[in-house]
C-alpha cells in the first residue's frame, strides 16, 4: 500500500462534496476541507482517480502517490501532529 496525499480547488458545492464523500469513503483522513491522505493500494488509486474525474470540470483534484521512504522523511510543524 502507498500513502497518497489528494488535494482538489473545485469550485461547484455539489462537486466538492461528492470528492469529499468519495475521499472518506476510500478511508482518507481528512487534514483540511480539500487535503485527505491515507494508504491505499495502487489498484485502489486508480479506481478514485476514475471515480474522481467526472467531478472536474469546474476545477482539480491532484492525487499524490507517496513511497514510504519518502513519507519517513516528511517534516511536520505546528503544536499538534497529523500522523504518527
Amino acid at each position: 500500500m502507498l500513502r497518497v496525499l489528494v488535494t482538489y480547488d473545485i469550485t461547484d458545492d455539489k462537486a466538492r462534496k461528492k470528492i469529499s464523500d468519495c475521499c472518506l469513503d476510500y478511508g482518507l483522513d481528512r487534514w483540511q476541507y480539500s487535503v485527505f491522505s491515507g494508504r491505499l493500494k495502487p489498484v485502489h488509486i486508480r479506481a478514485l482517480a476514475k471515480a474522481l474525474e467526472p467531478l472536474t470540470e469546474t476545477g482539480a483534484v491532484l492525487i499524490v502517490p507517496i513511497a514510504a521512504d519518502d513519507w519517513d522523511k516528511r517534516i511536520e510543524l505546528g503544536a499538534e501532529s497529523i500522523y504518527e
